[in-house]
């Protein structure tokens, strides 16, 4: 997924998220335009996924 067509459809995909991990915070998921790695690593810290893991399950979402 481009990092137009995730920041396009982030509201939409942190509601799923937050649904599959309940204990993320609006912090965990702050989309900002260039901290794609920044907001990735959050989220490989609190879901124990790797990275490739974490981007193959976003664009599925």
């Amino acid at each position: 997924m481009s990092n137009l067509a995730l920041k396009g459809k982030w509201n939409e995909i942190k509601g799923k998220v937050k649904q599959a991990y309940g204990d993320l915070t609006e912090d965990d998921l702050k989309y900002e335009e260039g901290k794609d790695d920044e907001m990735l690593g959050k989220l490989q810290q609190k879901t124990g996924k790797s990275r490739d893991e974490l981007i193959k399950w976003l664009e599925k979402l």
